[in-house]
């Protein structure tokens, strides 16, 4: 049997100066234009000009759940990372749709325009599994800007502008609630996003094959415990976890309890001699911050920080 090897570091992207054009996609669910408008005006503040590509507003004819048909979706994420004069990408919104299109990509072209900041999270993982399978590029975990946390939250905006155009700042972001679940320290790459996009993702053509050596980043949104123990199991059950070097737990909004979450997080990840550290807050939690996937870093559970040996952009 074939050892998959580690989890490699990828190649980072280009820090944002003021002027530089981004352009928002909606690879998943339908945009509100009412949430869109004022978040392009916060992107305009930080002195940005940005670019709506343009199916964002589209509904899908017979799917309501879908920002417009896939192969609209997926030729405007195309169109907006090979277009030259972009220098980022950042999603509208998550939901769900972005596993329908991930195929439909031109991931060739991706790969010929070179790393690129690209912002998502949620259903938005799909894509940043693909980025790094398929194009070899870092991406970032963070806020997108139709939705209420980007409206409403200035820690979660800022967090995300400091990433962009200052990441040297942010290289170990912190929550007051980060505690070790499993003490320990150890280091790797970044890499997951939402947990069940990443079990969901297991099986299909061009899936990571595991997740030996790195530090695996998991959270979810409106899972009860019961179905994130499926979740859980498959990620375990397939082998994918085997040689994990660490795990950081983010939010768990709308997952019931948080004793009954906890009890399950460390009845799952417990057992694999690693160390796991919960509570720092990335994911659906509203003032979440921004984490780079594909970055090396050093987990250390009981000091309850994840450090970057390298800013998220460069």
């Amino acid at each position: 049997m074939t050892t998959a090897p580690a989890v490699p570091a990828l190649a980072r992207p280009a820090r944002l100066r003021p002027g530089d054009r981004i352009a928002v996609v909606a690879p998943s669910g339908p945009v509100p234009e009412e949430r869109l408008r004022p978040g392009l005006d916060l992107l305009r503040g930080w002195g940005l000009e940005p670019v709506v590509a343009p199916h964002v507003l589209d509904a899908h004819p017979a799917l309501g759940h879908l920002a417009g048909a896939d192969a609209a979706r997926a030729r405007d994420l195309t169109e907006a990372y090979a277009d030259p004069a972009v220098a980022a990408v950042i999603c509208a919104r998550g939901g769900y749709g972005a596993q329908r299109m991930v195929d439909l990509v031109d991931w060739a072209a991706v790969r010929a325009a070179g790393p690129k900041p690209f912002v998502g999270y949620s259903d938005v993982t799909a894509l940043h599994e693909a980025f790094a399978v398929r194009a070899g590029f870092a991406t970032l975990h963070g806020p997108m800007i139709a939705t209420a946390a980007f409206l409403t939250e200035p820690r979660t905006r800022e967090s995300l502008r400091a990433t962009l155009f200052e990441p040297e700042t942010v290289r170990a972001p912190g929550a007051a609630t980060a505690r070790a679940l499993v003490p320990g320290r150890a280091s790797g790459v970044t890499l997951g996003g939402c947990a069940s996009l990443l079990a969901a993702d297991l099986g299909t053509p061009h899936a990571r094959p595991s997740a030996r050596g790195g530090l695996l980043l998991l959270e979810d949104v409106g899972e009860e415990p019961y179905r994130l123990d499926r979740i859980f199991t498959q990620l375990l059950r397939s082998g994918w976890l085997d040689g994990v070097a660490g795990i950081v737990l983010g939010s768990w909004e709308e997952c019931g309890p948080y004793e009954e979450v906890r009890a399950l997080l460390a009845d799952r990840f417990g057992g694999l001699g690693v160390p796991v550290l919960e509570g720092l807050g990335f994911g659906h939690d509203p003032a979440a911050p921004t984490v780079p996937l594909g970055v090396p870093a050093v987990l250390d559970a009981d000091a309850g920080t994840l450090a970057f040996d390298v800013p998220a952009l460069v």
